[in-house]
């Protein structure tokens, strides 16, 4: 693959965990040079050079990536823009979810390629699993322009990810669904540990492990169809058990039981089920 590339030499203005798996990922195909405000973070960076500014970084690279925290992102832009370092035309393109391009159009009125490049995986900070996770992975990708979209595939293919192309009008509402998923399941399969801890139960991941696996392999596939429970058979005896349940062993998990409850009714309404307003009430206590 790197011998159909053209992209040389990258520039990552960052020291973050996506800055990390990123610089291991380029640097089987690319010199990669990193800039970060942190001596000890990137000292602790193998295999890449690093650069006296972001200025310098950015000067001598044909892509510079930008994964720094959201909301400092728009100050650097300004800080690169007022340097004239993007002048020669590179690749700029930032890491955030929730915004498109139009966050670098600084850059781009200066001359450069912009772009929105997201990877749709979770970072632990583990850079050789992730490079590993990457590769296969979607990577949202909202371009300024079609010579940005072309240099942003080569960018994603680079680290044998596929591109999936978002509008930037879209681009809050993409993030809202993966934080929906990725960061809410999270929470979700904590509090279900809690509460199994509560009851007794050692290991509760490896309990849970076969049962949520089925379940999200099963709404991956048929959605909402997917769906099993005393919520969809109508147990409300059942459902009001685990209540009281819930608010005597770990009441901490309860706000979030009865939001998901409340959530699928919601939805088995919408699909023609009938109203439960009785078990309603009693979840919304």
């Amino acid at each position: 693959m790197a011998g159909t590339l053209s992209i040389r030499r990258i520039g990552i203005i960052g020291t973050g965990r996506v800055a990390r798996a990123l610089a291991l990922g380029f640097a089987h195909h690319a010199t990669v040079t990193i800039w970060g405000r942190s001596p000890d973070k990137l000292a602790a960076i193998a295999g890449v050079e690093t650069a006296e500014t972001c200025a310098v970084l950015a000067a001598r690279s044909d892509v510079v990536a930008i994964c720094v925290a959201d909301d400092a992102i728009a100050a650097l832009v300004e800080e690169l823009a007022l340097g004239g370092a993007c002048s020669h035309a590179p690749l700029v393109f930032h890491v955030c979810g929730r915004s498109g391009a139009a966050l670098l159009a600084p850059l781009r009125e200066k001359g450069a390629l912009t772009a929105a490049i997201h990877p749709a995986m979770t970072f632990t900070g583990d850079p050789a699993q992730e490079v590993r996770r990457m590769a296969g992975a979607p990577f949202a990708i909202t371009a300024a322009d079609s010579r940005a979209d072309a240099r942003a595939r080569e960018v994603v293919a680079m680290l044998g990810g596929v591109a999936v192309p978002i509008a930037e009008e879209h681009r809050t509402l993409y993030h809202a669904a993966l934080s929906h998923a990725a960061n809410h399941l999270v929470t979700l399969i904590a509090g279900a540990s809690a509460a199994l801890r509560a009851a007794g139960v050692d290991t509760p991941g490896a309990l849970l492990t076969p049962l949520v696996q089925a379940s999200l392999e099963n709404s991956l596939t048929g959605g909402f169809s997917a769906l099993s429970g005393p919520l969809l058979r109508g147990d409300a005896d059942t459902v009001r058990g685990h209540i009281d349940a819930v608010r005597r062993a770990c009441p901490a998990v309860l706000p979030a039981y009865r939001a998901m409850a409340l959530a699928t009714l919601d939805e088995l309404e919408r699909q023609g089920a009938p109203a439960q307003d009785a078990l309603r009430e009693d979840l919304s206590r």
